[in-house]
């Protein structure tokens, strides 16, 4: 391998690049390195001479010398750098995940297929000479039948922003987990905790049930004491432990299970087996694994589909966490849902079945009512009052001396105001005006309501209008300013009068208008 021609590009030489970095270049087998930051790359070419460096992706793309890439980028960037990589004709190594969607991960595989070319995830622990010699243990026997296997991923160290600790940690466990088991999970769930961040676990904890019987569990967490990361398997003949942290990595416990009388089992323990590993740094034999896939054109162990295996794993973990995380309990006790990237303060009542979606605020003292929608990015109050079963869709904001009646609908990005007149540098909370939205209104996305008017009954705001003035019930109105247009039915049906009478096409109300005067004569 060492003579291998320089035809490999690396992206990323950041926390987990540099070492990537120092093991390709030892190899001999680098031809360009790139990152977006200009002092890393500075750095890294006094350290690492003789390669290229360039701060432009689309300079490896582009280059026909270069016939594979390794990527190490943050997860949220890989289904786009393989994507485009497998197209420029690359063969790919990309660090896990494989993408941060199943649907993704299987259009990269299609790709990869389609282009006859290598795709490989970066599972180290596939490569570390201690769990290899893990499989042979199993393949032998020498363990039992395996009836149990867990793993403990925990530090206190680099905390990440852009991935929970189930996307940073657990891929590395799930992966040899499904290949010791040669099989993947029937049922994955999944509970943690997030605090630090609302929307970001620190620590998770995966339960994984196989067709074989074997159960199996997978704890990650950042915000531990002391580092740990340890592999137990417990066959029925005998236990084995990886443990990474330790000098010597594998260990055979021999317990025995004596049955008392033939009723009460007694555990008989043992001591401990050292079993003799290879010192062979993982990463370096999983890049060699890479290599000789590339010259020999043979699949990867750690191919595009184990990658996909990992990743419905994730996935179905991912969407368990968002079922049963503790946010989510509690709401479902209390009668509403609030997704756990909004913030409720103190002093605000939600009635039942109301669901605030992610990154609202509820201001204090705030009162909404029951089967209302809340959508994303919405801010209510202080002091605000929301009817029951209102609507108000994404990006509003909704102000103190603002009251929605029932049945409202806000339409996306519409605007309240509270101060006819304001300036920034002179305080009128003591002349906010109300604003009234009478019940059944609907105002249309992006139009503007300056305070101190009174939308009338089953009204219709038309979108992107500055309503400056009272709006009769069910009016319709648009404009800039806007005026009155038509009317319109309680179901929201343009009416057309004939002389002073209308019937509602849609639902069959029967309105009159005469002298100035809209009125309901039958509604259903």
């Amino acid at each position: 391998m060492v003579n291998a021609e320089r035809s490999i590009g690396l992206i990323g030489l950041g926390y987990w690049g540099k070492n990537i970095l120092r093991n390709l270049h030892g190899e001999g087998v680098l031809h360009t390195a790139c990152d977006s930051d200009i002092e890393i790359l500075t750095q890294k070419k006094e350290e690492f001479p003789g390669i290229n460096y360039t701060n432009s992706f689309n300079d490896i793309l582009g280059n026909p010398e270069i016939k594979a890439v390794v990527i190490s980028t943050p997860a949220v960037t890989h289904r786009e750098l393989v994507e485009k990589s497998l197209r420029a004709g690359k063969d790919v190594m990309v660090e896990k995940p494989l993408a941060l969607t199943v649907k993704e991960g299987e259009g990269l595989v299609r790709l990869s297929e389609r282009k006859q070319k290598i795709l490989m995830v970066g599972h180290i622990l596939q490569y570390h000479p201690a769990i290899i010699k893990l499989r042979e243990l199993i393949s032998s026997g020498e363990l039992g039948k395996i009836q149990y296997i867990y793993s403990n991923r925990l530090n206190i160290g680099k905390l990440r922003t852009e991935e929970n600790i189930l996307w940073s940690f657990a891929p590395h466990d799930i992966s040899v987990i499904l290949m010791l088991l040669n099989e993947v999970p029937e049922e994955v769930s999944a509970f943690g905790g997030a605090y630090l961040n609302n929307s970001i676990y620190d620590t998770t904890l995966t339960k994984l049930s196989f067709r074989s019987g074997v159960k199996g569990h997978i704890f990650v967490s950042w915000l531990h004491p002391f580092k740990e990361q340890k592999l137990v398997v417990v066959g029925s003949k005998a236990m084995a432990v990886f443990d990474d942290v330790s000098s010597e990595k594998l260990f055979v416990y021999h317990h025995k299970i004596e049955w008392k009388e033939g009723k009460i089992p007694v555990a008989m323990p043992a001591k401990y087996e050292v079993i003799a590993v290879k010192k062979d740094e993982p990463l370096r034999q999983e890049l060699l694994h890479f290599i000789d896939c590339i010259l020999t054109r043979k699949k990867p162990l750690t191919d595009g589909h184990e990658g996909l295996n990992v990743l419905k794993v994730l996935e179905s973990a991912e969407l368990s966490l968002s079922s049963n995380s503790i946010e989510r309990q509690k709401h479902e006790q209390t009668g509403f849902y609030v997704h756990e990237s909004s913030f409720v303060e103190e002093g605000v009542k939600i009635g039942k079945n109301t669901k605030i979606w992610h990154f609202s605020h509820i201001l204090r003292d705030s009162q909404i009512g029951d089967n209302c929608i809340i959508g994303q990015n919405v801010s209510i109050g202080p002091e605000a009052h929301i009817g029951n079963r209102c609507k108000i869709q994404n990006n509003v904001s909704v102000y103190k001396g603002v009251y929605l009646e029932d049945d409202v609908f806000c339409g996306p990005s519409c605007v309240f105001t509270n101060v006819y007149n304001p300036r920034a540098f002179i305080e009128r909370k003591k002349e906010f005006r109300e604003t009234r939205v009478k019940k059944g209104a609907t105002i249309g996305a992006n139009a503007t309501i300056v305070c101190g008017i009174t939308i009338g009954r089953y009204a219709m705001v038309g979108a992107g209008s500055v309503v400056k003035s009272d709006v009769p019930d069910y009016a319709v109105v648009a404009g800039v300013p806007a005026k009155r247009i038509g009317w319109t039915c309680k179901c929201g049906t343009t009416l057309h009068f004939n002389n002073t009478d209308a019937e509602c096409k849609y639902c069959g109300n029967i309105y009159k208008y005469e002298e100035g005067l809209f009125r309901a004569i039958e509604e259903k």
